[in-house]
Formats: structure tokens, C-alpha cells, sequence
């Protein structure tokens, strides 16, 4: 990687986050603050609680489950990773229909789908005016289709986002590894997905640099593609190789224990990304997953904060790409339940990838899996316990914290920065899940928490954790119960609750 490559994107990364001085103590709401030599302990601490995410990262974090369409040459060759060099005769699903699987993802509750509109191979799902390595030159539809096109009105159909990975790699174009040359080809081929095909909610980059046709490494200019996406779809997110959303650094679907969405800008460089990102040698990316990112610790060393949120990726199959092959190892309703909670339910987006085969369908196999998985969610938050309870000293805090409306909250009066909210039920009942949100539009500072209830006169634990976010969820041994309470033990700031809850697990 080019030792300048750092430089021009951490400078990209300060402009687009909007990085600007402040004041010795931060007083207001802002996506980013500059920590200065002077600021005490206590005044980093505030600032890092005033940060907080831009509209188009609040709408993306608020959508829970992204879905991941792995579609193209890949599908008809049996490979992960394509050199390039595969005749485009090749492609020619016999009954693609994007509408299916826009559906089959809005059934299982995802809210947004991104389509690899060209991978690593440089196969274009588009008919792109730069290449003839496209679907203009494949016998389906007699070069006439675009799967860009059906899958986005799909979209529009069923009402969820639509959003591109445009791979930064590309092993058949000649013009990879002659910098400026393929950097423009990537910039006209950015501009026709950006500009022909309506609102795009979310752009979505690896680092994958390996080499190109004749043996050349590229330097990538994110820079130039960043402002782009700007000027052309202001509101869509970048992704995870960009300022607004970054990779989790595990393609498990397993999140952090710890999970920070306000970090030190100067740890979130895209040099870092790239480098745990796919190369030639190995198609899985390095494991990211240190312990924490924006804990006290971490912040106090940090030049500048920035929201920057965390998307948590993982496949239904054991590969990106269909292979009938693992048609009987697609993961199962109770896997794919387990990786909601430890996704979403560890303040992080998850991105379900789900491939359709060479028919150009998600496959039944996994269907059934994401039916079930939506039938075991369906059950398990259908009834929320919490909102049935009662509490003694404040009769409004239950009503606001179990309404399902985020933008209301509830905080401490002063600058109480600790909290207890008791929950007495009408009458005992079996309790296993533990759910808490902040109101993440006035921050994030829950650093400790805890749920108890009581038996036989005595206060028990039942879970505990760190950080909360725009979504918390806890899950323990099943105990029935009629009187809990959560405690905030911990917070950077008076804490800000949205919403809490109560459940037992149903399969």
C-alpha cells in the first residue's frame, strides 16, 4: 500500500465526517469533534457524549438487517473468486426474477439490499458503456438485460433500500494498476449507478487490491470516489471501505462485546481496512475484532471523534456465491437468530448475504431457513412484558420506555448519571431476554448496566454488559419473576433511553 494512501484518507475521512474545532467543552450535538491538547479528562468525556450520528447513518442504523445479493460470473462457475478471464456466455440465469428476491428478503425482515453490481472478476451486472465485459455481451435476454435495473425497481416495489458494491477491484480490466487511467474508468463506471437508476441508499467498498491483468497493483483514489457519491447521492451511506459505516472486522456475524459507535478518527484509517481486507492469497479478510474501540482508554488518546458506526457482515451459505454443493449447509433459523443477537443486538447493523443460483433464485433451502428465523423473531418480540409492568416512582417513564416510538425517551433530572427503572408485573412470568436502547440522536453513553430481579426477598443478577447503543439485547437462563429492575451503572452523560424490554425466547 502506498505510505500516502493513509494520509489522503484520513484527510478524506476528517472532510467528510465535517470535522471542525469546538470549544474547550462540547455543548451541542455534532457528528465529529476535534480533541484538543488542552482538554481535560472530564471535557473529552463530555465532547465523546455530544457526538452523534448523521441522518443518513441514524436511517441506516434504525434498519437492523441489510441483505447482501452475491450475484454474477461467480454463480455460473462454481468459483469465489473470478480472474476475469471467464467468457460472459457464461452468464445466463434461465428465470432470474429480482422481485422474489427482494420479497423473500423483506419476509425475513430485511429493510435494504445491496447487489454486487461487479466483484472482483470485473463482470458488470449493468450494461456499462466501459466495458464489454457486461451482461450486453451474455445470451441472456440477447445481451438486452439488467439486473441493476430489475433489482432496484424490485425495491421500489416492495418499498426497502437499495444500495451498490462496486468492486475497487477488477482482474479483467487492462487499465487496473495504471492509476489515473482506472481510476477514471472507476469514476464513469461509479457515475452511470449513481445517476441512471434513482435514490441508491448505501454504496458499499472493499479493500481488495490484489493484482490486475498485467500483474500491476492500483492506488485507489477514495478521495475523488467519495465525492462523488456526494455530489450524486447525498444521502447514501459508504460503506465499509468509507467515512460513514465500518466493517466490524469479523465476517462471522458476530459482534464486540464492547461496542463503541463514537471512536478515535485517527484508529478508523482506511489504510487499516485495506489491509484486513481480501487479498489474492486467501478470499477471507484478516480478523479486526480487538477488544474494544472507544472506551475511555481509547479516547483519551484520540486527535479527533467521529460517529462511525459498526455493519456486521456474514453469509447464509458457507461462501459469498450459490453453490449447489451447499444447498444442506445453509445456517438455520436458530444459528441465524443467534447471529441477530449478537449483531443487532451488540448496537451493530447486520448484513445477511443471501445468493441466488445460476436460476436466478434464492434457493429453497434458504428460504425455509429465513422464514423460520422471521417466525422465531415474530414470536419471541411479540409480546413485550415490560410494557404490562408497573413502577412506583414514575408512572410515564414504563409509557415512554415500552411505547415503540424511538425518538421518545426518558433521562435522569440533573446530572445524575446513574439510573434504576423497577418493573413490577401484574403477576409472575418467565423472563429470558433483556432488550435496552438509547435514543442514539442524543448520543451514546451507557458504559454499565445490569438486570436483577427479585427472589425470595433478594435482588439476583441476571445480566449484565457495557455499552448499549442504538440496540442492546441480553439473553439468560429463564427465570420467572415479577418484580426487575434495570440499573444504569455507568454513563458519560445523564443516560438517555429509548426503549426496554422483556421477553422469553420462543422457537
Amino acid at each position: 500500500m502506498n505510505p500516502k494512501f493513509h494520509i489522503y484518507c484520513l484527510s478524506a475521512f476528517l472532510f467528510f465526517s465535517g470535522i471542525t474545532n469546538s470549544f474547550a467543552q462540547q455543548t451541542e450535538e455534532k457528528n465529529s469533534v476535534i480533541i484538543e491538547s488542552t482538554d481535560t479528562y472530564s471535557q473529552i468525556i463530555q465532547k465523546a457524549s455530544f457526538v452523534v450520528p448523521a441522518p443518513r447513518q441514524l436511517r441506516w442504523q434504525q434498519l437492523e438487517m441489510t441483505g447482501f445479493i452475491h450475484f454474477g460470473m461467480n454463480t455460473f462457475t462454481g468459483k469465489e473468486w473470478g480472474d476475469g478471464t471467464d467468457s460472459p456466455s457464461k452468464f445466463n440465469p434461465t428465470a432470474l426474477d429480482a422481485e422474489q428476491w427482494v420479497r423473500i428478503c423483506k419476509e425475513a425482515g430485511i429493510k435494504q439490499v445491496i447487489l454486487t453490481a461487479k466483484h472482483h472478476d470485473g463482470f458488470c451486472l449493468w450494461p456499462s458503456a466501459y466495458t464489454d465485459y457486461s451482461v450486453k455481451s451474455s445470451p441472456w435476454k440477447a445481451g438486452m438485460g439488467d439486473v441493476v435495473k430489475e433489482t432496484v425497481e424490485a425495491c421500489r416495489k416492495y418499498g426497502i433500500g437499495f444500495g451498490i458494491y462496486l468492486s475497487p477491484w477488477d482482474r479483467n480490466s487492462k487499465l487496473f494498476g495504471n492509476n489515473q487511467a482506472y481510476n477514471d474508468y472507476f469514476m464513469n463506471q461509479l457515475t452511470e449507478l449513481l445517476s441512471n437508476y434513482g435514490q441508491v441508499d448505501e454504496v458499499w467498498f472493499d479493500g481488495a487490491n490484489g493484482e490486475g491483468p498485467g500483474g500491476k497493483k492500483q492506488d485507489y483514489d477514495f478521495d475523488k470516489w467519495y465525492r462523488l457519491i456526494r455530489k450524486l447521492q447525498p444521502q447514501a451511506v459508504i460503506a465499509v471501505m468509507g467515512p460513514d459505516v465500518r466493517w466490524v472486522g469479523t465476517e462471522t456475524g458476530y459482534g464486540r462485546e464492547t461496542e463503541w459507535s463514537v471512536v478515535p478518527v485517527d484508529l478508523q484509517n482506511q489504510e487499516s481496512v485495506a489491509d484486513g481486507s481480501q487479498k489474492e492469497v486467501s478470499f477471507a479478510p484478516k480478523n479486526r475484532m480487538e477488544d474494544d474501540l472507544g472506551s475511555r482508554e481509547k479516547i483519551l488518546k484520540a486527535k479527533a471523534l467521529v460517529w462511525y458506526p459498526s455493519e456486521i457482515d456474514v453469509s447464509i451459505r458457507p461462501g459469498w456465491f450459490y453453490h449447489p454443493e451447499e444447498d444442506t449447509q445453509v445456517k438455520s433459523p436458530e444459528k441465524l437468530t443467534d447471529i441477530y443477537f449478537h449483531s443487532v443486538g451488540k448496537n451493530g447493523v447486520l448484513l445477511l448475504n443471501i445468493p441466488p443460483d445460476t436460476r436466478g433464485l434464492i434457493s429453497n433451502s434458504d428460504v425455509t431457513s429465513l422464514k423460520g428465523f422471521r417466525s422465531i423473531l415474530n414470536k419471541t418480540f411479540s409480546r413485550n412484558y415490560a410494557s404490562e409492568g408497573k413502577t412506583s416512582s414514575n408512572k410515564q417513564q414504563i409509557k415512554t420506555l415500552t411505547d415503540n416510538v424511538y425518538s421518545t425517551d426518558w433521562t435522569t433530572k440533573g446530572k445524575d448519571s446513574t439510573a434504576t427503572i423497577n418493573i413490577t408485573l401484574k403477576e409472575p412470568q418467565e423472563i429470558d431476554i433483556l432488550s435496552v436502547q438509547e435514543n442514539i440522536m442524543k448520543g451514546q453513553r451507557v458504559e454499565a448496566f445490569s438486570l436483577e430481579y427479585k427472589s425470595n426477598g433478594e435482588w439476583k443478577l441476571l445480566a449484565q454488559g457495557t455499552t448499549v447503543g442504538y440496540k442492546r439485547l441480553c439473553k439468560f437462563p429463564a427465570v420467572k419473576g415479577k418484580e426487575f429492575r434495570i440499573n444504569i451503572h455507568s454513563s458519560r452523560r445523564n443516560p438517555v433511553l429509548s426503549e426496554i424490554g422483556l421477553y422469553k425466547q420462543s422457537y
